[in-house]
């Protein structure tokens, strides 16, 4: 459903004159402007994915750029010339006071400091997946969000997308009947991972562009080498949230949303034993996350839906192939994909909901052609930046704010935990966010940080 200029500018008038609650639960902000004004966006983090989400943000005015790498960043500077260029995203929240809203695209292990400095100075934000490095972290950004009433949207653009909510909307209609099993699964990782445990050696001199130390922000203190930066920090336990963290964000969410899940009750991982054994021999503690894993998820039923398991399969594994689908036809796409198990057939997507369809076959044809019921979002996935500054200006929340991809991003990250404590089942009570079945487990829910850091 597009919507009109007038009804825009209604909405925000709407949304500017008192706090609402939006049919999401959501408190809507205060501060808002018309459609017709332009937003000053701050970008932190520009050189990578950054880059791209300012510019699908480019209409609107990019007033600050703040990045520790000015060689990474210096490609995305050149192109937004006008913003003010800045090392330390607290002296730009401090500085700068025109800053409406802020995009963050660093490592996942500083995504949370960074998030809640911009939210306590009342900015909406923009955060890539998976939303935080820990579970707690996850938590207590979503509710700082909720209390400060500021506009949020995480980096998993599919949810934006139209084969997202057609997943929703066939699981809701009961095409391939009540679903009991999920399975999930990626070709990540694609970059060097659970083949070299120990630390590098070396300490090569830190690049003159580079600051070090704000770059390890919160993680443990170590030397700088380039096999952390710029692109392979996902593999390191300090820094990255691995295969999972990666595209779980992604791969998770028509299940999690269409499903109508939240909190699992029981996680268990099983890892590669290389590198299992490589960490008793070598490391106090993991340094990369493995080469492949499988995580079980289970869930409670909620309210009409049975309960469900889902497995999360990465690193070339991958779920048997479902009777009735073709031995030719490809499951998922090249990132992954989701196949729903259900009483009467399955429904397979590829990753961000992509190319839905239900085997076998018949139910495809037969599929009840029934009216949209979940609003679709303009220019699909390339409209998940426009969709977080429409939210900006109109109070109506964007589609992955916190109150969803908070605790989707706790799901993804429970998993994650079981990874380091393998080949045990961690009973979770979601609620009071504890393991409360294993006391080591449980102290990674909350990480330590590095002296003079906090959150």
């Amino acid at each position: 459903m597009k919507n009109t200029r007038r009804e825009l500018l209604k909405t925000a008038a709407m949304a500017t004159a008192a706090v609402t609650i939006s049919r999401q639960g959501v408190v809507v902000a205060e501060d808002t402007k018309s459609p017709g004004e332009k937003l000053n966006l701050a970008g932190v983090g520009v050189g990578g994915m950054g880059n791209h989400n300012l510019k699908a943000c480019a209409a609107e005015n990019i007033v600050a750029l703040c990045d520790v790498d000015q060689d990474y960043a210096a490609k995305t500077y050149k192109e937004f010339p006008k913003a003010k260029i800045y090392v330390d995203y607290r002296e730009m929240l401090d500085k700068q006071k025109d800053i409406d809203a802020v995009i963050i695209a660093t490592p996942d292990h500083t995504h949370a400091m960074i998030a809640m400095a911009a939210i306590r100075a009342g900015k909406h934000v923009y955060v890539q997946k998976p939303l935080t490095y820990s579970v707690y972290e996850a938590r207590v950004l979503t509710e700082a969000a909720r209390e400060k009433k500021v506009m949020t949207q995480m980096g998993n653009q599919g949810h934006s997308g139209d084969g997202t909510r057609l997943v929703r909307e066939w699981v809701e209609a009961s095409v391939v009947g009540a679903i009991r099993e999920v399975d999930v699964w990626t070709n990540r990782p694609v970059w060097p991972q659970g083949i070299e445990v120990a630390r590098p050696k070396e300490t090569p001199p830190v690049p003159a562009t580079l600051d070090w130390d704000k770059w390890l922000g919160p993680a443990p203190e170590r030397p700088y080498h380039p096999a952390y930066v710029p692109g392979n920090w996902r593999a390191w336990c300090d820094f990255g949230t691995g295969a999972l963290g990666d595209l779980g964000c992604h791969l998770l969410d028509a299940p999690f949303w269409a499903l109508r899940l939240k909190y699992p009750i029981g996680v268990e991982a099983c890892i590669s034993t290389y590198w299992e054994d490589l960490w008793k021999r070598v490391e106090p503690r993991h340094q990369t996350f493995p080469r492949s894993t499988i995580v079980r998820y289970k869930f409670p039923a909620r309210g009409d839906l049975p309960p469900v398991k889902l497995t999360w399969w990465d690193g070339g594994m991958m779920p048997p192939r479902p009777e009735g689908v073709p031995a030719d036809e490809k499951l998922g796409d090249d990132d992954g994909g989701v196949i729903f198990v259900g009483e009467k057939g399955v429904l397979i997507c590829g990753c961000y909901g992509r190319n839905p369809r239900v085997y076998p076959g018949e139910l495809m044809k037969d599929l009840p052609q029934t009216p949209q019921r979940i609003e679709r979002i303009p220019g699909d996935m390339n409209g998940h930046e426009k969709d977080w500054v429409r939210a900006c200006k109109t109070g109506k929340p964007a589609s992955s704010n916190f109150e969803h991809s908070g605790p989707l991003s706790e799901m993804v990250l429970m998993g994650n935990l079981a990874v380091r404590f393998p080949n045990r089942p961690l009973d979770w009570d979601g609620e009071k966010m504890q393991v409360t079945n294993d006391a080591k487990a449980n102290a990674f829910v909350r990480r330590e940080y590095r002296q003079g850091w906090t959150l």
